[in-house]
């Protein structure tokens, strides 16, 4: 089985969230929390109902509205939020080894529709 899970606009960075968590702990975690919302959102929409019990492999295709971001600061905390997102809204049993076998991250650029896709694989065996 296959599921596509699309997020309109982006995410905050890994740099982003860095500099947060350096001014201060409590303004990390909240750009964090904003960000798991944002992606909880698009989870209801695209997902409703949805529950994976198997293995899966994710597909992430990052389109961006310009080329300014650096594509692992784009990647590296968006995948963060997203898998801990379908975690906690019970898509995922969890996002250990056992349940995510692998990801792959593809990029493109799309300046009136950024978004982020990600194709989420059941996993052979």
């Amino acid at each position: 089985m296959e599921y596509l899970l699309t997020i309109p606009g982006t995410l905050n960075n890994l740099n982003d969230y860095i500099s947060a968590e350096r001014t201060n702990r409590h303004k990390g975690a909240k750009m964090k929390a904003n960000n798991g919302d944002i992606v909880a959102i698009a989870i209801r929409q695209c997902m409703r109902g949805v529950k994976i019990e198997k293995p899966v492999f994710m597909e992430y295709l990052w389109v961006e509205p310009n080329r300014r971001r650096d594509k692992d600061n784009i990647s590296s905390f968006g995948r963060k939020v997203i898998q801990d997102a379908l975690v906690q809204c019970g898509v995922l049993k969890d996002d250990g080894w056992k349940y995510v076998v692998g990801f792959s991250d593809k990029f493109d650029v799309d300046k009136k529709n950024p978004r982020i896709e990600v194709l989420i694989r059941e996993a052979d065996g």
